[in-house]
């Protein structure tokens, strides 16, 4: 298999395994009322690792922090998702606190990789 640089990258392997864990979830409240906000939750979970991913690929540390920063502000737009979906009854306070807790662990990480490139 094809080694890219992002796949050595811790921040990138934990919001792979965040994005299993929302995907999960996304498709348990895949009915017709909560079908948006599934698929805003599919979309914003993915963008944080295909940010980390497509800015592993920049020439400048500078770009790729920027990627960093995009991947870093798609975690908060996650965690309003997640935020709305618990509001709506779509899930549960515990699984709310699990996946708030793991984001603001993954945005801290991500802010700490992205003060070593700048």
């Amino acid at each position: 298999m094809a080694q890219f640089r992002f796949m050595d990258l811790e921040i990138w392997k934990e919001a792979i395994n965040m994005n299993d864990q929302l995907f999960d979830l996304a498709d348990a409240m895949s009915d017709a009322r909560s079908y948006r906000v599934a698929e805003q939750l599919r979309g914003a979970s993915l963008s944080i690792s295909n940010n980390i991913a497509e800015g592993s690929g920049s020439f400048s540390s500078k770009d790729f922090a920027n990627f960093l920063n995009i991947a870093r502000r798609s975690v908060f737009e996650t965690a309003n998702i997640s935020f709305v979906a618990y509001r709506r009854n779509f899930i549960e306070k515990e699984k709310l606190d699990q996946i708030l807790n793991d984001l603001e662990l993954l945005s801290k990480k991500i802010t700490n990789f992205r003060k070593t490139l700048i």
